[in-house]
């Protein structure tokens, strides 16, 4: 059997997100073998059990800290509801941002985005954000805000802006509950080459844990950082989605343990 020559020096272009994750191509010969980054082990202290993870492979997922539920003016608030569970995780969640941008961690952000002819939401869907046909449709103006009702592209829909994404973060536009159905969040951290998520966001009874379960469905490794998660909804529903997350679908930690671990591997930041 003739084995083939090795490709000589010819000029390579690559074809995917980095040598991990995609091709070198050549004129007569494609690269397919895809090196391994580097194992950066992280040691998260967690529930039910302490977890290391590799930082090469983590994403920061941030679920609907969008102005819609999270400000005065937005339509949870014009509904008469209380935001302000739904704000407290924005100090721990810019420090999370912060460590994460400087040590190269991909932060990816999934909102609402809806489109304003609704043709890919479901009566069911409508249905749940407007149960009696008395409110304000998906998409549509509410009358003496600045609200859209999470309408693509609109003030509601964009992040706050305390937090809001840089240049070098990955944006993404949900249709669900879930950031996995409809859009192309798998596809997108595939990618990346994530294979754990750091999720946060709100509401987290709501988005945050149907997001979460279908990352758990997909093959994902799972840890809720508690203090970057919230909902305006009653306390037992809070507890019922941590107990859930421990006992079925992943791990629980708090963020400060997440920065300390990024601080033993030398990040400098606070």
């Amino acid at each position: 059997m003739s084995v083939a020559p090795k490709p000589g020096g010819q000029p390579k272009i690559l074809m995917g997100h980095d040598a991990s994750r995609g091709w070198q191509v050549s004129h007569d010969h494609v690269d397919m073998s895809r090196p391994a980054r580097p194992l950066r082990p992280l040691f998260l202290d967690a529930e039910p059990q302490t977890v290391t993870i590799d930082a090469n492979k983590t994403a920061l997922l941030i679920v609907d800290m969008q102005n819609d539920f999270c400000t005065e003016g937005g339509w949870l608030h014009s509904r008469g509801i209380d935001i302000t569970p739904n704000r407290k995780p924005i100090e721990p969640l810019g420090r999370a941002i912060a460590a994460s941008r400087a040590t190269g961690i991909p932060v990816v952000w999934v909102n609402w985005g809806v489109r304003k002819d609704l043709l890919n939401i479901a009566p069911s869907l409508q249905h749940a954000h407007n149960p009696r046909g008395n409110e304000t449709n998906l998409g549509q103006p509410v009358p003496g805000t600045r609200s859209e009702v999470i309408a693509a592209g609109s003030w509601g829909a964009q992040v706050v802006d305390e937090i809001n994404p840089g240049t070098g973060d990955y944006q993404i536009t949900k249709h669900r509950f879930s950031a996995f159905w409809d859009c192309e969040t798998d596809a997108v951290l595939r990618n990346l080459g994530v294979t754990t998520l750091l999720v946060c966001g709100v509401n987290l009874d709501q988005c945050v844990m149907t997001t979460l379960e279908d990352a758990t469905f997909l093959g994902y490794d799972v840890i809720l950082l508690e203090d970057c998660a919230a909902t305006t909804s009653p306390d037992y529903c809070v507890q019922s989605v941590l107990y859930n997350v421990k006992l079925l679908f992943g791990f629980v930690a708090r963020s400060i343990t997440y920065l300390q671990a990024l601080d033993a591997e030398g990040y400098a930041g606070k």
